[in-house]
């Protein structure tokens, strides 16, 4: 006859070979939440010294270069924290991710306000100009899709909704009847 089982002892826990700790589950959403809206306003001013250059007032292109370089920063901030969004802050506990849609939206926008740049330095007034108004304007939609973004709850909820809900915004409660 064989001798019954013997019991088990536990494992003890391994030791985590972590070297950072984990990012706060709203942070990242936060930092791609200021730096749109600063590009937002650094793309506002930069139209109104590109304006007052066209003016005659000479003195505000060095303005409209530093204010470029400050935004060709900031987009890069913006494409780090747009990454973390979708890669290392949005893992919750059934392994699911944040949306990877500001991380491509910030890739373009660098790879625009690079060539942005470039155009002003080659003096391509025509290229300058015509990718400038369509920058400003993708500057403000990446605005309104980084505030669309649902800030994740502060302790351990689902960060996004999946499925069918995910990408669309709560609906008001209440009556949907207008009101006469």
């Amino acid at each position: 006859m064989s001798s019954p089982p013997a019991a088990r002892t536990p494992r003890p826990p391994r030791p985590s070979l972590r070297l950072r700790p984990r990012l706060p589950p709203r942070l990242p959403l936060l930092v791609l939440r200021a730096t749109a809206t600063a590009l937002a306003v650094l793309a506002v001013v930069q139209t109104m010294l590109a304006a007052s250059f066209l003016n005659g007032h000479y003195d505000s292109l060095k303005a409209h270069e530093l204010a470029a370089m400050a935004l060709d920063t900031l987009v890069l901030v913006q494409l780090v924290a747009a990454a973390s969004v979708g890669l290392v802050a949005r893992r919750g506990p059934g392994g699911t991710r944040g949306p990877f849609r500001p991380l491509g939206t910030a890739a373009l926008l660098a790879v625009a306000a690079g060539a942005q740049t470039a155009f002003g330095y080659d003096r391509a007034v025509g290229l300058h100009v015509t990718l400038g108004v369509l920058l400003v304007s993708a500057l403000l939609f990446a605005l309104v899709g980084a505030w669309r973004l649902p800030l994740p709850a502060s302790g351990g909820a689902p960060a996004y909704p999946q499925g069918a809900a995910a990408g669309r915004l709560p609906r008001p409660s209440g009556s949907m009847e207008a009101a006469q």
